[in-house]
Protein backbone atom coordinates (compact mmCIF):
# COMPACT_ATOMS: atom_id res chain seq x y z
CA UNK A 1 0.00 0.00 0.00
CA UNK A 2 1.11 3.38 -0.98
CA UNK A 3 1.82 6.77 1.24
CA UNK A 4 -1.07 8.19 -0.95
CA UNK A 5 -3.71 4.77 -0.29
CA UNK A 6 -2.97 5.24 3.72
CA UNK A 7 -4.38 8.83 3.25
CA UNK A 8 -7.93 7.32 2.88
CA UNK A 9 -7.15 4.53 5.74
CA UNK A 10 -6.82 6.64 8.77
CA UNK A 11 -3.70 9.45 9.28
CA UNK A 12 -3.51 12.07 6.34
CA UNK A 13 -0.04 11.05 4.21
CA UNK A 14 2.44 13.78 4.14
CA UNK A 15 4.97 14.74 1.11
CA UNK A 16 8.11 17.12 1.64
CA UNK A 17 7.88 19.92 -1.57
CA UNK A 18 12.15 20.02 -2.13
CA UNK A 19 13.40 22.57 -3.77
CA UNK A 20 17.18 20.88 -5.65
CA UNK A 21 18.67 24.32 -5.68
CA UNK A 22 18.33 24.94 -2.07
CA UNK A 23 19.11 21.71 -1.21
CA UNK A 24 22.41 21.70 -2.18
CA UNK A 25 23.49 25.38 -1.11
CA UNK A 26 22.32 24.73 2.11
CA UNK A 27 23.05 22.32 4.44
CA UNK A 28 20.25 22.54 7.04
CA UNK A 29 17.94 22.52 4.19
CA UNK A 30 14.75 20.41 4.98
CA UNK A 31 11.94 21.26 2.58
CA UNK A 32 10.56 24.14 1.37
CA UNK A 33 7.01 22.82 2.50
CA UNK A 34 4.85 19.93 3.12
CA UNK A 35 1.65 18.79 1.19
CA UNK A 36 -1.21 16.72 3.38
CA UNK A 37 -3.50 14.77 2.01
CA UNK A 38 -5.69 14.40 4.36
CA UNK A 39 -8.47 12.42 1.78
CA UNK A 40 -7.83 10.54 -1.34
CA UNK A 41 -10.50 8.66 -3.07
CA UNK A 42 -9.99 6.07 -5.97
CA UNK A 43 -12.40 6.40 -8.80
CA UNK A 44 -12.58 3.26 -11.48
CA UNK A 45 -13.35 4.71 -15.34
CA UNK A 46 -15.04 2.49 -17.12
CA UNK A 47 -14.18 1.35 -20.87
CA UNK A 48 -16.56 0.65 -23.59
CA UNK A 49 -15.89 -2.43 -23.46
CA UNK A 50 -16.46 -2.51 -19.70
CA UNK A 51 -19.76 -0.84 -20.37
CA UNK A 52 -20.65 -3.44 -22.97
CA UNK A 53 -19.90 -6.76 -20.88
CA UNK A 54 -21.11 -5.57 -17.97
CA UNK A 55 -24.73 -5.47 -19.58
CA UNK A 56 -25.26 -2.49 -21.07
CA UNK A 57 -27.58 -3.09 -23.93
CA UNK A 58 -27.25 -0.72 -27.11
CA UNK A 59 -30.54 -0.44 -29.26
CA UNK A 60 -30.39 0.75 -32.94
CA UNK A 61 -32.71 2.35 -34.95
CA UNK A 62 -32.87 3.47 -38.74
CA UNK A 63 -34.38 5.80 -40.25
CA UNK A 64 -34.66 6.40 -44.49
CA UNK A 65 -35.74 9.47 -46.50
CA UNK A 66 -38.28 8.88 -48.52
CA UNK A 67 -38.30 12.74 -49.57
CA UNK A 68 -39.21 13.99 -53.31
CA UNK A 69 -35.29 15.38 -53.73
CA UNK A 70 -34.44 12.06 -53.95
CA UNK A 71 -35.83 11.87 -57.12
CA UNK A 72 -38.71 9.96 -59.36
CA UNK A 73 -38.25 6.26 -58.42
CA UNK A 74 -39.20 5.38 -61.64
CA UNK A 75 -36.16 7.44 -62.93
CA UNK A 76 -32.36 5.72 -63.22
CA UNK A 77 -30.96 9.07 -61.75
CA UNK A 78 -33.26 8.58 -58.57
CA UNK A 79 -30.92 7.65 -55.64
CA UNK A 80 -34.23 5.14 -54.98
CA UNK A 81 -34.37 3.96 -58.25
CA UNK A 82 -36.49 0.80 -58.15
CA UNK A 83 -34.15 -1.02 -60.64
CA UNK A 84 -34.04 -4.37 -62.20
CA UNK A 85 -31.35 -5.54 -60.93
CA UNK A 86 -32.73 -4.32 -57.50
CA UNK A 87 -29.72 -2.13 -56.86
CA UNK A 88 -29.64 1.80 -55.82
CA UNK A 89 -27.75 3.90 -53.61
CA UNK A 90 -29.98 3.77 -50.80
CA UNK A 91 -30.26 -0.62 -50.66
CA UNK A 92 -26.24 -0.14 -51.30
CA UNK A 93 -25.91 2.09 -47.69
CA UNK A 94 -28.23 -0.16 -46.24
CA UNK A 95 -26.56 -3.11 -47.06
CA UNK A 96 -23.50 -1.73 -46.00
CA UNK A 97 -23.92 -0.46 -43.06
CA UNK A 98 -26.64 -2.13 -41.63
CA UNK A 99 -24.24 -5.53 -42.01
CA UNK A 100 -20.82 -2.97 -40.13
CA UNK A 101 -24.08 -2.56 -36.94
CA UNK A 102 -25.03 -6.20 -37.64
CA UNK A 103 -21.77 -7.09 -36.35
CA UNK A 104 -22.82 -5.88 -33.15
CA UNK A 105 -26.19 -7.35 -32.37
CA UNK A 106 -26.86 -10.30 -30.65
CA UNK A 107 -30.34 -11.24 -31.96
CA UNK A 108 -29.97 -8.42 -35.37
CA UNK A 109 -33.35 -7.31 -34.90
CA UNK A 110 -33.97 -3.72 -35.94
CA UNK A 111 -37.00 -1.35 -35.73
CA UNK A 112 -36.68 0.50 -39.13
CA UNK A 113 -38.88 3.79 -40.05
CA UNK A 114 -39.32 6.25 -43.77
CA UNK A 115 -39.76 9.87 -43.04
CA UNK A 116 -40.93 12.43 -45.67
CA UNK A 117 -43.64 10.23 -47.80
CA UNK A 118 -46.89 10.22 -48.34
CA UNK A 119 -48.52 6.63 -47.03
CA UNK A 120 -51.20 4.78 -47.86
CA UNK A 121 -54.01 4.56 -47.22
CA UNK A 122 -54.94 8.34 -46.42
CA UNK A 123 -51.84 9.52 -48.04
CA UNK A 124 -50.63 12.09 -45.54
CA UNK A 125 -47.07 12.71 -45.08
CA UNK A 126 -45.66 11.11 -42.60
CA UNK A 127 -41.88 11.88 -40.69
CA UNK A 128 -42.30 8.53 -38.84
CA UNK A 129 -43.83 5.34 -40.14
CA UNK A 130 -42.57 1.87 -39.84
CA UNK A 131 -40.69 0.20 -42.84
CA UNK A 132 -43.31 -2.66 -42.83
CA UNK A 133 -46.30 -0.48 -42.13
CA UNK A 134 -46.77 -2.17 -38.66
CA UNK A 135 -46.29 0.58 -35.87
CA UNK A 136 -47.20 -2.61 -33.42
CA UNK A 137 -43.97 -4.03 -34.22
CA UNK A 138 -41.64 -2.06 -36.69
CA UNK A 139 -38.72 -5.06 -35.55
CA UNK A 140 -36.64 -6.21 -38.79
CA UNK A 141 -34.59 -9.42 -38.83
CA UNK A 142 -30.99 -7.88 -39.37
CA UNK A 143 -29.82 -6.31 -42.12
CA UNK A 144 -31.91 -8.42 -44.85
CA UNK A 145 -35.18 -7.81 -42.92
CA UNK A 146 -34.53 -4.18 -43.51
CA UNK A 147 -33.78 -4.59 -47.28
CA UNK A 148 -36.44 -6.67 -47.74
CA UNK A 149 -38.99 -4.44 -45.71
CA UNK A 150 -37.65 -1.38 -48.03
CA UNK A 151 -37.63 -3.26 -51.07
CA UNK A 152 -42.14 -3.89 -50.17
CA UNK A 153 -42.73 -0.12 -48.81
CA UNK A 154 -40.95 1.68 -51.53
CA UNK A 155 -42.95 1.12 -54.56
CA UNK A 156 -46.09 1.63 -51.79
CA UNK A 157 -45.56 5.09 -50.77
CA UNK A 158 -45.03 8.39 -52.97
CA UNK A 159 -41.76 10.44 -52.14
CA UNK A 160 -42.84 13.60 -51.34
CA UNK A 161 -41.38 15.98 -47.81
CA UNK A 162 -40.63 18.34 -46.57
CA UNK A 163 -36.80 16.94 -45.06
CA UNK A 164 -37.91 16.92 -41.49
CA UNK A 165 -35.09 15.05 -39.03
CA UNK A 166 -36.59 16.32 -35.60
CA UNK A 167 -39.68 14.09 -35.60
CA UNK A 168 -37.68 10.40 -35.52
CA UNK A 169 -34.97 12.06 -33.22
CA UNK A 170 -36.98 13.27 -30.83
CA UNK A 171 -39.11 9.16 -31.18
CA UNK A 172 -35.99 7.57 -30.10
CA UNK A 173 -34.86 10.34 -27.51
CA UNK A 174 -38.44 9.52 -26.13
CA UNK A 175 -37.25 5.85 -25.57
CA UNK A 176 -33.69 7.05 -24.22
CA UNK A 177 -35.02 9.17 -21.58
CA UNK A 178 -37.11 6.20 -20.30
CA UNK A 179 -33.54 4.61 -19.82
CA UNK A 180 -32.36 7.93 -17.35
CA UNK A 181 -34.99 6.02 -14.64
CA UNK A 182 -32.88 2.93 -14.20
CA UNK A 183 -30.04 3.36 -11.60
CA UNK A 184 -27.07 1.81 -14.09
CA UNK A 185 -25.91 2.24 -17.34
CA UNK A 186 -28.02 -0.53 -18.67
CA UNK A 187 -29.31 1.18 -21.73
CA UNK A 188 -28.05 3.24 -24.91
CA UNK A 189 -29.58 4.21 -28.24
CA UNK A 190 -28.47 4.51 -31.48
CA UNK A 191 -30.40 6.10 -34.45
CA UNK A 192 -28.86 5.71 -37.69
CA UNK A 193 -30.35 8.37 -40.42
CA UNK A 194 -29.77 7.52 -43.96
CA UNK A 195 -30.43 10.48 -46.19
CA UNK A 196 -29.62 12.62 -49.31
CA UNK A 197 -28.26 15.46 -47.24
CA UNK A 198 -31.25 17.80 -48.02
CA UNK A 199 -33.16 19.01 -44.51
CA UNK A 200 -35.75 21.58 -44.10
CA UNK A 201 -36.16 21.69 -39.92
CA UNK A 202 -32.91 22.58 -39.17
CA UNK A 203 -33.76 24.43 -36.13
CA UNK A 204 -36.03 21.88 -34.65
CA UNK A 205 -33.45 19.25 -35.87
CA UNK A 206 -30.52 21.50 -33.55
CA UNK A 207 -33.05 21.50 -30.57
CA UNK A 208 -33.79 17.61 -30.76
CA UNK A 209 -30.16 16.93 -30.97
CA UNK A 210 -29.05 19.51 -28.19
CA UNK A 211 -31.79 17.54 -26.03
CA UNK A 212 -30.66 14.30 -26.72
CA UNK A 213 -27.35 15.64 -26.16
CA UNK A 214 -28.31 14.81 -21.97
CA UNK A 215 -29.89 11.25 -22.92
CA UNK A 216 -27.88 8.35 -23.58
CA UNK A 217 -28.13 8.24 -27.41
CA UNK A 218 -26.27 8.60 -30.27
CA UNK A 219 -26.73 9.95 -33.98
CA UNK A 220 -24.82 8.41 -36.95
CA UNK A 221 -26.23 10.32 -40.59
CA UNK A 222 -25.17 8.06 -43.59
CA UNK A 223 -25.44 10.51 -46.88
CA UNK A 224 -26.32 8.89 -50.07
CA UNK A 225 -25.64 10.78 -52.82
CA UNK A 226 -23.38 13.69 -54.61
CA UNK A 227 -25.37 16.60 -52.85
CA UNK A 228 -24.34 19.32 -50.45
CA UNK A 229 -23.64 17.87 -47.06
CA UNK A 230 -22.35 21.20 -45.85
CA UNK A 231 -25.49 20.73 -43.22
CA UNK A 232 -24.79 17.63 -41.80
CA UNK A 233 -21.13 18.77 -41.50
CA UNK A 234 -22.60 20.73 -38.95
CA UNK A 235 -24.80 18.88 -37.01
CA UNK A 236 -22.06 16.83 -36.25
CA UNK A 237 -20.79 18.81 -34.49
CA UNK A 238 -16.95 17.96 -34.58
CA UNK A 239 -15.65 22.06 -34.73
CA UNK A 240 -17.59 23.00 -31.76
CA UNK A 241 -20.86 22.14 -29.75
CA UNK A 242 -23.73 22.33 -31.49
CA UNK A 243 -26.20 25.15 -29.85
CA UNK A 244 -30.26 24.80 -30.45
CA UNK A 245 -31.99 28.06 -31.86
CA UNK A 246 -31.94 29.57 -28.01
CA UNK A 247 -28.58 29.35 -27.80
CA UNK A 248 -28.11 25.97 -25.58
CA UNK A 249 -25.38 24.28 -26.01
CA UNK A 250 -25.10 20.64 -26.60
CA UNK A 251 -23.93 18.72 -23.06
CA UNK A 252 -21.58 16.48 -25.91
CA UNK A 253 -21.57 15.97 -29.54
CA UNK A 254 -23.49 12.89 -30.49
CA UNK A 255 -23.59 13.39 -34.31
CA UNK A 256 -21.33 11.57 -36.57
CA UNK A 257 -21.52 12.10 -40.58
CA UNK A 258 -20.64 9.53 -42.80
CA UNK A 259 -20.42 10.52 -47.02
CA UNK A 260 -21.33 7.06 -48.33
CA UNK A 261 -19.71 7.66 -51.55
CA UNK A 262 -16.44 8.01 -50.50
CA UNK A 263 -16.67 4.59 -48.56
CA UNK A 264 -18.65 2.82 -51.44
CA UNK A 265 -15.41 0.93 -53.44
CA UNK A 266 -13.28 1.12 -50.06
CA UNK A 267 -12.70 -1.87 -47.79
CA UNK A 268 -15.94 -2.92 -45.14
CA UNK A 269 -13.38 -2.44 -42.37
CA UNK A 270 -12.70 1.29 -43.66
CA UNK A 271 -16.74 2.11 -43.40
CA UNK A 272 -16.95 0.48 -40.27
CA UNK A 273 -14.24 2.42 -38.29
CA UNK A 274 -15.59 5.35 -39.87
CA UNK A 275 -19.27 4.73 -39.26
CA UNK A 276 -18.53 3.60 -35.75
CA UNK A 277 -15.89 5.85 -35.18
CA UNK A 278 -17.56 7.88 -32.13
CA UNK A 279 -20.03 5.82 -30.32
CA UNK A 280 -17.79 4.16 -28.21
CA UNK A 281 -16.56 7.42 -27.19
CA UNK A 282 -19.90 9.08 -26.96
CA UNK A 283 -21.37 5.80 -24.26
CA UNK A 284 -18.50 6.13 -21.95
CA UNK A 285 -18.96 10.35 -21.68
CA UNK A 286 -22.57 10.28 -21.37
CA UNK A 287 -22.54 7.78 -18.29
CA UNK A 288 -18.94 8.57 -16.87
CA UNK A 289 -21.18 12.19 -16.62
CA UNK A 290 -23.66 11.03 -15.35
CA UNK A 291 -21.65 8.70 -12.82
CA UNK A 292 -23.84 5.48 -14.17
CA UNK A 293 -21.71 1.76 -13.87
CA UNK A 294 -21.98 -0.75 -15.66
CA UNK A 295 -25.21 -3.17 -14.53
CA UNK A 296 -22.15 -5.45 -13.48
CA UNK A 297 -19.32 -3.89 -12.62
CA UNK A 298 -17.00 -7.18 -12.70
CA UNK A 299 -18.31 -9.12 -15.58
CA UNK A 300 -16.98 -12.50 -15.95
CA UNK A 301 -15.14 -13.58 -19.18
CA UNK A 302 -18.83 -15.23 -20.52
CA UNK A 303 -21.51 -12.23 -20.83
CA UNK A 304 -25.25 -13.79 -20.83
CA UNK A 305 -26.78 -13.41 -23.98
CA UNK A 306 -28.25 -9.46 -24.93
CA UNK A 307 -31.73 -9.31 -25.87
CA UNK A 308 -33.04 -8.18 -29.28
CA UNK A 309 -31.80 -5.25 -30.96
CA UNK A 310 -28.95 -4.66 -28.96
CA UNK A 311 -25.31 -4.87 -28.86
Amino acid sequence: MTRLQEATQSSPAEFDCINSKKKQKKKGYKNSGVVSVKLCKVVKEYTFLDYIMGGCQINFTVAIDFTGSNGDPRSPQSLHYISPQGVNEYLSAIWSVGNVIQDYDSDKMFPAFGFGAQIPPTWQVSHQFPLNFNPANPFCTGVEGVVDAYRVCLPQVKLYGPTNFSPIINHVACFANQALKQSTASQYYVLLIITDGVITDMDDTRNAIVNASRLPMSIIIIGVGGADFSAMEFLDGDDGRLRSQTGETAMRDIVQFVPFRQFQNAPKEALAKSVLAEVPGQLVEFFNIMKLNPPVSNPGPNPAPNPAGTI
